[in-house]
């Protein structure tokens, strides 16, 4: 069975085809901005154009416009291909990624946030999240996390101030979706923001 995998929900945006477990082609790019733009092509420049059975899409979190900007782009293809469409939490493919890197080991993820804040999630040796997904302040995530590996685009910095311990400075990337483990996957494709949206109804709307 092949699987595309999409991940643009973070700075990064990335893609991958699979056979199985083996990787036939994939792309990374640390683009910050433009998704948008570099998303289809990239997909299109995949051996067959992409074409697969199952298409596995990042949910986030991350920026909103880039984990709507994935789940568009997956829904489209999977509907166009007649393939199986399923999701998986961005932090749970950077924590498999630790894991491949530096072996199997409890590992916390720290990814930028927004309004200064950092995504933070804690996961076990097998991959298992055994925290809920939170939003922290720098000062806060710092103080949450508990075991000595920390991964992610905020990794170094809750490192420098906590004063110990290992940083794995990471983005997700599609390419190491083989990684992750089959219990990551879920049929439930809805975007994970892990924060509230920052858009509030004028006062006084229903």
């Amino acid at each position: 069975m092949r699987t595309l995998v999409i991940d643009c929900a973070t700075e990064a945006c990335s893609v991958a085809l699979f056979n199985g477990t083996t990787l036939l082609a994939g792309d990374c790019r640390q683009l910050g901005r433009g998704h948008a733009e570099a998303l289809v092509p990239m997909i299109a420049a995949l051996p067959g154009g992409g074409q697969a059975d199952r298409i596995a899409v990042a949910l986030g979190p991350g920026s909103f416009t880039g984990v709507r900007l994935g789940l568009a782009a997956a829904r489209a293809l999977a509907f166009a291909w007649n393939a199986h469409l399923v999701g998986y939490p961005t932090l749970a493919l950077i924590a498999a990624m630790a894991r491949a890197e530096a072996g199997a080991q409890g590992v916390a993820v720290a990814t930028t946030g927004g309004h200064g804040e950092w995504f933070v999630q804690q996961f076990d040796a097998a991959g298992r999240a055994v925290a809920p997904l939170e939003s922290l302040t720098p000062e806060a995530a710092a103080q949450t996390v508990s075991v000595d590996l920390v991964a992610g685009s905020q990794a170094e910095a809750v490192i420098a101030a906590r004063g110990h311990g290992q940083a794995l400075a990471l983005w997700p990337d599609a390419r190491a979706f083989a990684a992750l483990p089959g219990e990551a996957l879920t049929e439930a494709v809805n975007p994970l923001y892990g924060r509230a949206p920052d858009a509030r109804l004028p006062s006084g709307a229903a």
